[in-house]
């Protein structure tokens, strides 16, 4: 059974849902844009009975309360300091983490922060390499090139109900596998007041991202952390190159394509559950920490 908990945090109330014994490997789930850990309750369901599963909702996502964007800076290193701080609380001192998307990033800063607490990392669609970035982030790198007011008001057609119904269902081949409710409730949840211009700030800093991808790679090749990318082929964002990429870093890394888009747990939560199981057998784990 999946637990649902808030920890508050300074003036933060992060929402979480965790299943699974706390005395198996723990498995830090970091979801992306978006959405929320919501999109993980499929995984958590069939990986309980042998990983202790984490999977916060980031601040300005899901159901976690948080300042507005007057009283807390919505940056990627803030949410990166939150989710330090919330691992911390929980006591987590060794963890396997899988990221999507935005979680990629704050999962990756996290690991150069705290390498030794990483025994693993799964990336679905979680990007660190530039070719792994489609000609879909051209309106956002022009608002990187010039952050004027015009490019940021081109930008909120990415934060429409519409939009985020086409972020779940482009290049599935069956949508009709996609539940309503995953869409409805992130759009329902983008639109509270002021969570657009949250969006906005975070589509700006995501420019710090990139930056930081050569830093992500020499940790990937440095620490020789076990890589697994689990990665929807047809994703309008994140292209099969990015996955790819890791194998230039980490020789070993292990790459899964699927046919479907961005959000593949929605349309391969079992297929993508068992990859994940076979990588984290107890056995990896163990000559990691040791």
């Amino acid at each position: 059974m999946t637990q649902h908990h808030y920890l508050s945090l300074g003036k933060h109330k992060i929402f979480y849902r965790e299943a699974g014994d706390p005395a198996l490997p723990t498995l830090l789930l970091l979801h992306g844009f978006p959405t929320s850990s919501f999109m993980y309750r499929n995984l958590l369901n069939r990986l309980s009975d042998r990983f202790h599963l984490i999977a916060p909702d980031l601040p300005g996502f899901g159901f976690t309360q948080s300042p507005p964007r007057e009283e807390f800076a919505y940056s990627f290193a803030s949410l990166t300091d939150v989710i330090e701080n919330f691992v911390a609380a929980l006591g987590l001192d060794q963890f396997a983490l899988m990221v999507f998307d935005y979680g990629a990033p704050v999962g990756f800063r996290l690991a150069l922060r705290r390498p030794g607490s990483i025994t693993a990392i799964i990336s679905q669609n979680g990007n660190a390499y530039e070719e792994g970035l489609s000609e879909n982030w051209n309106p956002i790198q022009k608002y990187w090139r010039d952050p004027t007011p015009a490019n940021r008001e081109g930008l909120r057609g990415f934060l429409t109900p519409e939009s985020t119904q086409w972020q779940y269902t482009h290049g599935v081949a069956d949508p009709s596998l996609v539940a309503p409710e995953t869409y409805t409730l992130d759009s329902a949840l983008l639109a509270r007041p002021g969570n657009v211009d949250i969006q906005l700030d975070l589509f700006l800093d995501y420019a710090g991202n990139v930056a930081l991808y050569p830093k992500f790679q020499a940790l990937f090749r440095t620490r020789r952390i076990p890589v697994l990318a689990v990665w929807g082929k047809n994703d309008p964002f994140f292209l099969p190159a990015g996955a790819e990429a890791f194998k230039r870093d980490v020789p070993d890394a292990e790459v899964r394509f699927f046919d479907t888009g961005h959000f593949a747990l929605e349309t391969h939560a079992e297929e993508i559950a068992a990859v994940i199981g076979k990588f984290l057998a107890p056995a990896r784990l163990r000559a990691v920490a040791n």
